[in-house]
């Protein structure tokens, strides 16, 4: 697919990001709503910390207490986007998991950040249970959430699939095309000039 696609894709998931959370921000603070019975729910909450409600004290900024949040998570989405349309231009053209990956977290990134610069937190809407040891439900999160965590996944899954064994028998399997591509030209060419002058 050409870049300009990708690019649509990463615009398409920040507008819906944007609209389901204005949607949810547009109720009472602690609105909830059930879908799936009590398994998955639309409970409105505000995240002021980082992915996953991390805690301030967690983060680099704990030591820079002068340091405005917006500020912080503006410079490390900058710098991550930076980083991801790097890796980009360097992928193989055949990549477009890889592809598809960087834009979901591009348009992921971009979405909390939009939501820290609208209203100075980010805003949480998607509650789900997760039973283990450590959590009952999993921490509220939204689609920008989503797509990060989606585009993660098809990092690792083309990394597999891209692995440096998969790339040689890639190239292999071009070169080996290539030249019965070139044997087959070359005897067309002969028999075309065996027609002519025999």
């Amino acid at each position: 697919m050409k870049t300009y696609i990708y690019a649509i894709i990463a615009i398409v998931a920040l507008i819906l990001d944007q609209a389901t959370k204005f949607w949810a921000d547009s109720h009472n603070l602690g609105w909830s709503m059930p879908i799936i019975g009590d398994f998955l729910r639309f409970t409105l909450v505000y995240n002021e910390n980082a992915a996953f409600s991390m805690k301030p004290q967690s983060i680099p900024q704990s030591f820079l207490p002068w340091l405005s949040p917006t500020v912080f998570f503006g410079t490390l989405v900058v710098l991550a986007c930076i980083a991801a349309i790097w890796f980009f231009r360097g992928l193989h053209k055949d990549d477009y998991l890889s592809k598809l990956g960087i834009a979901l977290i591009i348009a992921g990134a971009w979405g909390n950040f939009c939501d820290r610069l609208r209203i100075g937190k980010v805003v949480d809407f998607i509650d789900v249970i997760f039973i283990d040891f450590i959590y009952e439900r999993w921490p509220t999160f939204n689609l920008a959430d989503s797509w990060v965590t989606i585009g993660i996944s098809l990092l690792f899954i083309s990394s597999l699939k891209f692995s440096p064994h998969s790339a040689d028998r890639y190239i292999k399997r071009s070169v080996q095309h290539g030249c019965k591509y070139r044997s087959k030209r070359i005897g067309r060419q002969k028999l075309r000039f065996g027609l002519k002058y025999g």
